[in-house]
């Protein structure tokens, strides 16, 4: 009798602990795929604050194709219409129109100046850079402890918190190798999107090497869509605008 009573209990324990009983990497991968699809579009605004309150945006269109191809095109203002970058691994370009060649950028750097670096604004899926080693039950969620795969990616660790009732980060700490904190970037406003993904429309940043500074990413019209891979070349950085519907 005993054992019919016990198999429904732990079942019971299992649906509970739900997220938290899954293992750290799986939860990282589930939580990219509820943040974009693998190939996807998508409009962005970026708004930079400075100490004084004065602010700059920008508005750019994004496309990315499976784990390491990343591009966009800047739309506002019009004093950076038509810049595009494009990522490819750690590999990162910058086109500005009637300006020669696409020039190498790097992860740390910024194309808008603000707090997001370039790795950040071209960010690939946390599950391709990062392996989690550990995790541990925190309020809101769960903290996954995560180590970059390799020496080339911007931040050496993340600490994310991830809300488990959605998988999705509300909080990530990046961290330098030496355990500094570099930033911290904030998730908000849970927002149905295409297909009925629900994550954060927006994230914030602000970090202690910037005191007074923070910068805001809104996302917008995030849908899957496919692309070629000959869209993902130096060659195409110009047309990147033409793909928009």
């Amino acid at each position: 009798m005993k054992r019919f009573l016990i198999l429904p209990l732990l079942c019971l324990v299992a649906l509970v602990s739900g997220a938290y009983a899954m293992d750290p990497n799986e939860l990282l991968t589930t939580v990219d795929r509820n943040l974009n699809p693998q190939s996807y579009e998508s409009y962005r605004k970026l708004i930079n604050i400075e100490p004084d309150g004065s602010k700059r945006e920008y508005v750019l269109y994004t496309i990315k194709k499976g784990q390491d191809k990343v591009a966009s095109v800047f739309l506002q203002p019009s004093s950076d219409k038509g810049r595009a970058t494009l990522r490819l691994g750690e590999n990162m370009w910058l086109n500005i129109p009637n300006v020669g060649k696409p020039v190498r950028i790097t992860s740390l750097q910024s194309v808008t100046g603000g707090i997001f670096n370039n790795a950040d604004i071209m960010r690939l899926d946390f599950s391709t850079e990062y392996s989690a080693e550990s995790s541990e039950d925190v309020e809101g969620g769960v903290l996954l402890h995560l180590k970059a795969r390799t020496d080339d990616v911007a931040y050496d660790r993340l600490e994310m918190i991830v809300d488990t009732k959605n998988n999705v980060p509300t909080e990530i700490k990046c961290l330098a190798s030496s355990g500094m904190l570099i930033k911290t970037l904030t998730f908000k406003k849970l927002r149905e999107f295409e297909g009925g993904r629900v994550r954060p429309a927006v994230m914030e940043t602000v970090s202690p090497l910037n005191k007074g500074y923070k910068s805001i990413m809104i996302f917008a019209k995030v849908r899957s869509r496919e692309f070629d891979d000959e869209i993902f070349t130096l060659n195409y950085l110009p047309k990147i605008d033409s793909l928009r519907k």
